[in-house]
């Protein structure tokens, strides 16, 4: 996606409302749920400080994937802060188009990542396919998402 497009999104993104939330790694971030070949779904930004994985914790099986995001800031032991991303309270995404991951920076926001995904819709039984986008401040580790 065009880098002015992105930032546009961004700068309409607090009028769009949405349960996607970055919660303190936990069960969802184990080694194990990394999806392989890690090397195909890990990538690196920010000059290696920031780094995205694609997480498949299996169940629950229709809302199993997450992203993985480790970055700045850092603490006082000088280890950067773990976070995954999905639809809230432990739900992840149905399925995420991690090859399609596009990343632009803007100094008045910092990195903004572009990500497809699918959600499930419990109420049509079907699935939902839309762009996940989150910005990440690197000085603050603030990071806000939300679909479009």
């Amino acid at each position: 996606m065009k880098h002015w497009i992105m930032a546009a999104l961004v700068a309409s993104a607090a009028s769009m409302a949405g349960a996607q939330e970055a919660v303190d790694c936990d069960w969802q971030a184990r080694a194990d749920a990394i999806v392989e070949p890690w090397e195909d779904f890990s990538r690196t930004f920010a000059n290696g400080n920031v780094r995205l994985a694609l997480l498949d914790t299996v169940e629950p099986a229709a809302a199993a994937f997450h992203i993985l995001i480790i970055s700045p800031p850092y603490d006082e032991l000088g280890v950067r802060q773990c976070k995954t991303l999905g639809m809230g309270g432990g739900a992840g995404f149905s399925g995420v188009t991690f090859e399609a991951l596009d990343a632009a920076y803007d100094p008045s926001v910092g990195l903004i990542f572009d990500l497809p995904v699918s959600t499930y819709d419990g109420s049509s039984g079907d699935f939902v396919t839309g762009n996940l986008l989150f910005t990440l401040n690197q000085a603050t580790g603030q990071i806000d998402a939300w679909l479009d």
